[in-house]
């Protein structure tokens, strides 16, 4: 296993086991897969005062079922960037980190972004750059129902099941009222841990599968 790599799906602010593994391996990140709806490729989970709160990114695609996630567009009549940001602010600006970081965030909440996989990818970057994360992307060329020469958990990451990466509490802004919640975007862990963020994802990403 030390020597493999990971084959992740993309995903929209990725949940924290998702980020920890950025850490220990090289990960290919699927082009060409066909999107998969009701995934994280297009929503994340964050804390909010009532509880968990799932966002989801409205999207079109091209090509019906047979869309690639590469090619899926973003949806942005609606304004739904609008909707996320006050949702994000309201989550966590009372939070140790938010007024730290929002600044870097913000921009990615004004409609200019057209397709899903660039608009995750660039996240993922910036999230990287805060977190001082420097992890080893790269991207299939191809699509492989059963690669060979990587760990497929494309698909190891749902909304609709709780992760199986153990995570260890950590302050959380609604914890008083709700406790502790595991498996939320990795929003929550940077706003509440800021520059320990790092060091938290590293005591979970497992060693070996």
């Amino acid at each position: 296993m030390a020597h493999k790599k990971i084959l992740l799906s993309v995903a929209y602010l990725p949940p924290i086991s998702w980020f920890s593994l950025l850490l220990k391996y090289p990960v290919l990140i699927e082009k060409h897969e066909t999107y998969l709806r009701q995934s994280y490729r297009n929503r994340c989970l964050i804390y909010s005062e009532r509880g968990i709160l799932p966002l989801s990114v409205p999207v079109t695609r091209p090509n019906g079922n047979h869309s690639l996630t590469s090619a899926v567009q973003i949806y942005n009549n609606g304004k739904w960037y609008l909707k996320h940001w006050r949702a994000i602010r309201s989550a966590y600006e009372n939070s140790p980190y938010f007024l730290y970081y929002k600044d870097d965030l913000k921009p990615f909440y004004n409609g200019s972004f057209d397709h899903l996989f660039q608009f995750d990818m660039q996240l993922i970057e910036k999230l990287c750059v805060l977190m001082e994360i420097h992890p080893q992307i790269n991207f299939t060329k191809t699509f492989e129902k059963e690669p060979a020469d990587s760990l497929d958990l494309r698909d190891a990451f749902s909304p609709k099941r709780i992760s199986s990466f153990s995570q260890p509490e950590y302050m959380q802004v609604f914890a008083d009222r709700h406790g502790f919640i595991p498996g939320l975007s990795v929003l929550d862990l940077l706003f509440n841990l800021g520059p320990g963020s790092k060091k938290y994802l590293a005591g979970i990403a497992p060693d070996g599968f």
